[in-house]
């Protein structure tokens, strides 16, 4: 892992894409004067836009810097998120399947996905809140990954349950980088990115392969991945952008193996493994424009479609069957903000309204196989979902020392459903309007320091074939929604000393979960539940070369109120949802070219089930080391070793009649170069 330090960033957002309408000078300082923001690394701010803009939102925020994350070694972007404080990385390790981040009490199991998340501003979650677009991003081309918790941001609808996250890649300049890997487990990994920017025009461009044997038997894998992304300025007040990604990943996937197998040989597959697979291609293109009316109003606008074909054979126990399982979806979508800000008497005041709008048309197949040769379908889905929603938001600062930011977004959803394999049909829920207000204030009582509160509520709607009134059902569905609030301080103390302490709760009606493997794709209903934490977080820098990092984040996630078929659960943990989380380490730069670094992460373990009597598992505790040596401004030499201590570590679930573990890497090592043109 390279050098990490907590800068003192301000909560600036990057352009949405390549360039972005300029902002005054008077919105810039209001912008300063409410810092919530807790960054690793240096965050570099280009051009950017008023709408939209993540400065807008008094709430938790954290944000890695380029320099972390573009010589980071890491299987999965996601990995390098789970270096972010207070989020959990739940890790399949199951090819295409290798796993997610979560954070704010929710897990990572693919049931209740919470997370939005966002690719240079486009929407890039899959129909049922999965993450698959995040391995379209390799770190080299990486600029910024910023992180918003909680439940006050209107910008965003869909998936926002407890916050999102966006990743932004490189914008404008003119470069040419390489970054080239060899380690542990036969992997290899080759980026290329490059720009050019020239008057008017910028372009920017990443070519990324990576193939590897895995840890585990049969669980070899291949990834390519290819982007570009090109702006235009029309003048200082027009801005037009565009991007294009295309990826494609072949798979093997090593299986679950039983408590016993995975103590005795944590390394090997099972034999009725072997033809388990899966091939993954993904496209993802948008357009964007952004346009300053004068030093006060300004508008962006884009437009996106992102393409997911996945087929993957599957099988998950001895005594059950091989499963194909085929996803089709296309999602296209718009979305917009219109932003003022000016002066009202004394007081400061902005004012933005925006909204988007997404359309899906998905498609779900699965049958029952033997060694890839499908035997009889099990699954034939196709449904359609709209979901848009429109936002007003206001800033209002009375004086130097206080902030308030109302805001309120309301939804609406709609689509149909086709059971193609029945014959049968059925209409979407009837959500009606789903209403969100909101409400930030931030208090400045002395330099440095900020004391910020918020209020929210977002929204939940089944996933699949769980949003459509399907009979039997008669009754429809409401939405689930979740109420949250947080107390935070901030103080920062120059170069020296960053601090972040938030405390949080977040509660849910009717909280819905899906069936992963239920042949149509039900949901359950988990029941009303209860969310809180706190999460403590810090940078000391000793001196010019040596800083400490930590962050540590206890949480707890109860069934309040159980389900009337399971009223055994009420006062439960939810599955899969560890108490602790923490994160931490030393850097350290003896000499000006050498970089020295140590880090550990870990967790607490997790209950499996709402009965919580399959005992608790997934404790974690895991610390890597890492040197880079800059020869000159062109060459730099990198080595790091992950899990140090070989520690065993491993994801579990309860398949109804025992646990089936799937163990993570052991102590490996990667040997880097990377080349500065």
């Amino acid at each position: 892992m390279s050098r990490l330090h907590l800068s003192s960033a301000l909560a600036l957002a990057l352009a949405t894409y390549p360039l972005a309408a300029k902002a005054s000078d008077d919105n810039a300082a209001a912008a300063r004067k409410a810092d919530t923001s807790f960054s690793v690394g240096d965050i570099v701010v280009t051009a950017r836009g008023m709408a939209g803009n993540t400065a807008n939102v008094l709430t938790s925020v954290d944000r890695m810097g380029g320099n972390v994350a573009q010589n980071a070694d890491v299987d999965n972007v996601y990995e390098l998120i789970g270096q972010m404080p207070g989020i959990q990385v739940t890790d399949f390790n199951q090819g295409t399947s290798s796993g997610k981040f979560s954070m704010r009490g929710f897990n990572g199991e693919g049931t209740i996905n919470a997370v939005k998340l966002l690719i240079d501003g486009v929407p890039s979650n899959s129909n049922d809140g999965n993450m698959p677009y995040i391995d379209m991003v390799f770190p080299l081309n990486i600029a910024t990954i910023e992180v918003v918790r909680g439940t006050s941001d209107p910008r965003y609808g869909l998936h926002a349950i407890a916050g999102s996250t966006d990743i932004r890649t490189r914008t404008g300049g003119t470069y040419a980088e390489a970054r080239i890997a060899a380690g542990s487990y036969d992997t290899y990994e080759g980026q290329l990115v490059a720009g050019l920017e020239s008057g008017r025009t910028t372009q920017n461009y990443q070519i990324a392969y990576r193939e590897s044997a895995g840890y585990r038997d049969h669980s070899d894998s291949n990834r390519l991945s290819l982007s570009g992304k090109w702006g235009l300025a029309l003048g200082e007040d027009v801005k037009l952008g565009a991007l294009a990604r295309y990826y494609e990943a072949d798979t093997d996937e090593p299986g679950y193996l039983t408590y016993a197998d995975s103590r005795a040989n944590p390394r090997m597959t099972n034999a009725y493994n072997a033809s388990d697979r899966d091939t993954r291609d993904m496209q993802q293109y948008a357009l964007s424009a952004e346009v300053a009316f004068s030093d006060r109003l300004d508008w962006q606008a884009s437009a996106w479609f992102n393409r997911l074909r996945d087929d993957r054979y599957v099988k998950y126990s001895a005594s059950a069957s091989q499963q194909r399982r085929l996803a089709e979806e296309d999602h296209y979508g718009l979305s917009s903000a219109l932003h003022w800000h000016g002066e009202l008497g004394a007081a400061t005041l902005m004012l933005e309204a925006g909204g988007d709008v997404q359309w899906q048309d998905n498609r779900s197949l699965r049958w029952l196989a033997v060694e890839r040769v499908p035997t009889s379908q099990t699954r034939d889905q196709q449904f359609d979902l709209t979901v848009g929603g429109v936002y007003v938001q206001a800033i209002v600062e009375p004086t130097d020392w206080l902030r308030i930011t109302p805001a309120y977004r309301i939804d609406w959803v709609g689509g149909s459903f086709d059971n193609l394999l029945a014959g049968t049909s059925a209409p979407i829920n009837d959500y009606g309007s789903i209403d969100q207000p909101k409400l930030s204030v931030a208090l400045l009582p002395a330099a440095g320091l900020t004391l910020y509160g918020n209020w929210g509520k977002t929204f939940q709607i089944g996933l699949g074939s769980g949003a459509y009134l399907i009979a039997p059902r008669v009754v429809d569905l409401a939405p689930s929604i979740n109420e949250g609030w947080e107390l935070g301080a901030k103080y920062a103390l120059g170069d020296l000393l960053e601090a972040r302490l938030a405390y949080w709760e977040q509660s849910a009606t009717g909280e819905i979960a899906r069936k992963l493997n239920d042949p149509l794709g039900d949901f359950e209903n988990v029941g009303a539940t209860d969310r809180r934490g706190v999460d403590v977080q810090g940078n000391v820098r000793l001196l010019p070369s040596l800083s400490l990092w930590g962050a540590l984040a206890w949480q707890e996630a109860i069934i309040s109120v159980a389900p009337p078929e399971n009223p055994e659960y009420a006062g439960n943990t939810i599955s899969h949802t560890p108490e602790w989380l923490w994160s931490g380490g030393v850097d350290w730069r003896p000499a000006e070219p050498l970089t020295l670094s140590l880090s550990g992460r870990g967790q607490s373990s997790y209950h499996l089930t709402s009965a919580n009597a399959e005992g608790t598992w997934g404790d974690l505790t895991v610390f890597d080391a890492s040197a880079s040596y800059r020869l000159n401004e062109t060459v730099e030499l990198g080595l790091t070793l992950r899990n140090i201590g070989d520690a065993y570590s491993e994801y579990v679930w309860w398949d109804g009649a025992q646990t089936l573990h799937s163990p993570a890497n052991g102590r490996n090592v990667t040997v880097s170069l990377r080349l500065r043109g």
